[in-house]
């Protein structure tokens, strides 16, 4: 996106705090004259126009804007820097202070709501150009809504500046840069050509090929009637059954906004199941999208290949941030209802309290009777930190203490989720991703999942 200023009016002159610094000086000039001689009173208002004076002229020859141009891009991933241009054309003196340069715009594009820097020369004659950063903390559509321009005389004594009100919106999708990483392309190739295909094949039971029985082959896996039929031993070689349906569940309410290294949870779910999606995609299975908060906010139709990969990726862009309890009772009934045969349902949630807690254990307890379910959450290292500090006073005991009380029930409900059947991932945000991937190919190979 871009924006032209050409031939602009020249902006007014104004002065720098070292003008102000100059003028607090000569306050005590002033008395000090008036005390000693009272009739040289004349000096210090001379001085300050004398100061007045040099600030105009200083402005003037700071120079004038003939040209402003600002290029945005239309998209950025969530956590990734968007990087924000700016390029000017200033007929000025060429001892002066680089021009400076800030962009306002929508929090969720950055923490500050601004993005401030320099402008070097270009090499071409009274040539500026200029680059900042924003780096989106939020998925959405957010507004870059100021543009600010300032460049000071020869003298530091003034400054010019141009504000420019924007209509400039960016677009935060979705982070992916995992889907990108050379590891999981690499682990892609090798699935396609060899190192996974050979895990799976003859584990699955879905008929591949006949081959003949070696020593060491697992006898179970002779086909007599084949063997019978040929006068030889032969083998079934089997594969894993693919177009699996797997979906993606989210917890969208209050813990799952929480920051966590500075992205809410939710935004580093998504990251992490959309990498995993893209595996699965690529083994064959279908996947679908689910949202919820205090009611369900999307079910998304099941995608059975790479080319509609987008799909999910625009569906992802939507969950909202709800700062609401999550109803788990309805939102996992609805979910059931809608599927139609046994699927791998991979639930990204996170609680606080035990009350939240025992609702989501009893509501994942009914959906575990039908289908194959893996819970997600990320390790609350701020919480472990606070059980872990040595304390120094009894303020920090208590807090110690309830720090304690947490991670133990937090513990205590994992485990009832595993001993109900539930497969359970706890991990950095950065590692839930690839230990998804894992579980995911691991059920898969032992036909966990049909």
């Amino acid at each position: 996106m871009r924006a032209l200023l050409a031939r602009v009016p020249a902006p007014p002159v104004v002065p720098t705090a070292r003008t102000l610094v100059l003028l607090a000086l000569l306050a005590p000039l002033a008395v000090v004259v008036a005390a000693t001689a009272p009739g040289a009173w004349v000096v210090a208002p001379a001085a300050g126009l004398a100061l007045l004076l040099v600030v105009l002229i200083d402005g003037w020859l700071a120079g004038s804007l003939r040209d402003l141009r600002y290029y945005v891009p239309a998209d950025v991933e969530v956590g990734q820097p968007a990087m924000l241009r700016v390029d000017a054309t200033i007929e000025r003196d060429g001892d002066a202070a680089l021009p400076e340069a800030a962009i306002g715009f929508d929090p969720r594009l950055g923490e500050h709501g601004r993005a401030a820097f320099r402008l070097q020369p270009t090499g071409e004659a009274n040539g500026f150009t200029g680059m900042g950063e924003a780096v989106p903390v939020r998925r959405g559509s957010g507004a870059l809504h100021d543009l600010w321009l300032r460049w000071a005389g020869p003298l530091g004594l003034a400054v010019r500046q141009r504000h420019l009100a924007l209509e400039a919106t960016l677009r935060v999708w979705p982070d992916l840069s995992p889907v990108r990483s050379p590891v999981l392309q690499r682990f892609l190739r090798d699935s396609q050509f060899g190192l996974v295909a050979r895990r799976i094949r003859g584990e699955g039971t879905q008929f591949e090929a006949l081959s003949e029985y070696e020593a060491g082959m697992d006898r179970r896996r002779i086909d007599w009637k084949a063997s019978a039929r040929h006068t030889a031993l032969y083998a079934r070689e089997n594969e894993s059954e693919r177009d699996n349906q797997i979906v993606f569940a989210f917890d969208c309410g209050q813990s799952m906004i929480e920051p966590v290294d500075g992205l809410p949870r939710i935004d580093r779910a998504v990251s992490a199941a959309l990498t995993a999606a893209y595996v699965a995609l690529k083994g064959g299975d279908r996947v679908a999208l689910f949202g919820f908060a205090d009611q369900p906010q999307l079910m998304t139709p099941f995608v059975a290949d790479t080319r509609a990969f987008h799909r999910l990726q625009s569906a992802a862009a939507e969950l909202d941030y709800t700062p609401r309890e999550p109803n788990f009772t309805l939102a996992l009934a609805t979910l059931a209802s809608r599927l139609k045969r046994r699927s791998l349902i991979v639930l990204f949630s996170d609680f606080a309290d035990p009350t939240s807690a025992e609702l989501m254990v009893e509501s994942v307890e009914r959906l575990v009777r039908h289908h194959l379910v893996i819970f997600v959450t990320m390790i609350d290292t701020e919480l472990e930190d606070l059980a872990a500090i040595e304390p120094a006073s009894i303020g920090d005991i208590a807090m110690a203490v309830s720090a304690d009380s947490l991670v133990r029930q937090r513990a205590l409900v994992l485990e009832r989720l595993r001993r109900l059947g539930v497969n359970v991932i706890e991990a950095a945000h950065d590692a839930i991703g690839y230990r998804l991937i894992d579980l995911y190919l691991e059920k898969k190979r032992s036909e966990a999942i049909g």
